[in-house]
């Protein structure tokens, strides 16, 4: 492989993980002041914190990498809706406390195996960058596990919000591990991750917790898919419209 194959993987990936954590990262940070209780209200907002710092890394590699004078800020603020990588999963609207928790738990599954995964990355700049992460991940998976397992075993109610939400978002699970030929090629060049692996994986642990919850979930046999094509459900671009105002209100405004 030359290098503008390794080039293009390397930012079709670097972007891909970049979009999905800014874009979850916003929708938790539209909850900030709105959780059940005060403790999990700030834990909600950290892990968007989090999200949104790894975004910044992220972006700032593919930027780097893509080489057109394009900053981490340029590729937050200044793409359209059809330019966004991220999974529709992401995107969804929040919802009630449950389907926020139901959605965290299905993206940390694969998340972390993902990081896991890219820690090993023959690109020096993506292993650093998954190194960094996968403690933070951890964390969040634990604190939705928690939260999964203590609603779906919880009261009769919480039990049917819990397993409604996860019924919901059953068609959007299997867009995260969707292989193309830039994720194959990744791959293939020890650069990305093994998407049928982190499904395996995933859906190991998602079994496991909601076994302890009391909740059932099995692979979607129809699927979201085309979020990684800018393919994207109506909700983008309300995100956009909101996340990119004061940068499009005032362009190139120092702060």
């Amino acid at each position: 492989m030359n290098k503008v194959d390794t080039q293009k993987a390397t930012f079709d990936l670097a972007l891909w993980m970049g979009d999905n954590t800014l874009i979850l990262g916003h929708r938790l940070s539209e909850l900030c002041g709105h959780g059940p209780i005060l403790e999990q209200d700030i834990a909600l907002t950290n892990i968007a914190l989090d999200l949104v710092g790894q975004a910044r890394m992220w972006l700032n590699l593919a930027g780097e990498i893509e080489g057109a004078n394009r900053s981490e800020d340029d590729l937050a603020f200044l793409r359209t809706g059809k330019d966004y990588t991220n999974t529709k999963l992401v995107e969804l609207p929040n919802q009630d406390w449950g389907y926020v928790i139901a959605r965290q738990f299905i993206f940390d599954a694969h998340h972390l195996v993902i990081l896991e995964q890219l820690s090993a990355s023959t690109e020096k700049a993506v292993a650093d960058i998954a190194k960094k992460a996968i403690k933070e991940v951890q964390y969040h998976l634990r604190f939705s596990s928690e939260w999964v397992i203590r609603l779906g075993d919880g009261t009769d109610f919480s039990h049917d919000r819990m397993q409604s939400a996860f019924d919901k978002l059953q068609p959007y699970i299997k867009e995260l591990t969707l292989d193309d030929e830039l994720s194959k090629l990744a791959k293939t060049l020890g650069i990305g991750f093994d998407h049928n692996l982190v499904e395996q994986k995933a859906w190991e642990t998602m079994r496991e917790v909601l076994a302890e919850a009391t909740l059932n979930l099995e692979p979607a046999e129809y699927y979201h898919k085309g979020g990684k094509q800018g393919q994207h459900t109506e909700h983008m671009g309300f995100i956009l419209a909101e996340m990119q105002s004061v940068v499009r209100a005032m362009p190139n405004n120092k702060w």
